[in-house]
């Protein structure tokens, strides 16, 4: 049991890591740096809001994994 989660927690480590990546580059170079749009607030739309809603799932589904497998090693 402890190596399936291990192995889920691994994947979703990467799907984690990946979705970052392309919330990252969706928001273009002048994001990543500080720049165009530091006072600005704006909402996000479409494939934007899509990519936000499933980092935000894999990160609790990754938070869960990872308390699932602690309270299986006590």
């Amino acid at each position: 049991m402890e190596t399936y989660l291990n192995i889920v927690q691994i994947i979703l480590g990467v799907v984690l890591v990946v979705l970052v990546l392309f919330e990252v580059r969706s928001g273009g170079l002048g994001g990543v740096m500080g720049g165009a749009q530091t006072g600005m607030v704006r909402q996000r739309r479409g494939a934007e809001l899509l990519l936000f809603r499933l980092t935000v799932g894999t990160s609790v589904l990754f938070f869960l994994a990872a308390l699932v497998n602690v309270l299986l090693l006590n």
